[in-house]
């Protein structure tokens, strides 16, 4: 395990993972709980966890994002890092409905048709936040590479992309953190 993937792994552990009796978005119960924005937010490993998107999503990436709030975070820090490093990779957000005023539409930041993007997700159970921002990407006119969510604790994601013609794949997995899946 690289340097910068260990001390996000201990970071996710110490300060993003909670254990106890919790209620998921779907409604299934979990005895635990992530809230892996703590990790993806934090200054101290936020480097770190853009690093590891980039070394993760292909090189003819030109934008990277997702529903909001679940993508904001790890697709914005990645697009800064990256700039930093001379690769220009755009970043976006899906509004969860249709703005009704100003320009409108549900893309709020910069992608354009024709971009070949990686979506993004802080935690998948199932995977249907990931879904819906793809097909909204496929209709500006944009392809889809790949789906990466920050955490897979749910170990469904990926068949249910794949149905859908997308690749998956996740920097951690909920048995990277020591749990199993729960593909509520």
């Amino acid at each position: 395990m690289s340097e910068a993937r260990e001390r996000v792994r201990a970071h996710l552990l110490e300060h993003s993972v909670r254990r106890g009796d919790f209620t998921l978005k779907s409604g299934a119960k979990s005895t635990w709980f992530i809230d892996s924005k703590q990790t993806i937010c934090a200054p101290e490993v936020m480097a770190d966890v853009a690093t590891l998107v980039l070394e993760k999503i292909p090189s003819e990436t030109t934008a990277i994002g997702g529903l909001t709030m679940g993508a904001d975070g790890l697709s914005f820090i990645t697009a800064g890092v990256a700039a930093t490093m001379g690769r220009a990779l755009r970043a976006f957000s899906i509004r969860k409905e249709v703005k009704d005023h100003g320009a409108g539409g549900r893309v709020a930041g910069s992608l354009h048709e024709g971009d070949r993007v990686v979506i993004t997700e802080d935690t998948v159970t199932r995977g249907l936040s990931a879904l819906e921002a793809a097909r909204v990407v496929r209709g500006v006119g944009a392809e889809v590479l790949l789906i990466l969510a920050f955490v897979d604790r749910g170990g469904t994601a990926g068949a249910m992309a794949a149905k859908e013609g997308i690749k998956f794949d996740a920097l951690f997995s909920a048995m990277d953190l020591g749990f199993s899946y729960e593909g509520a």
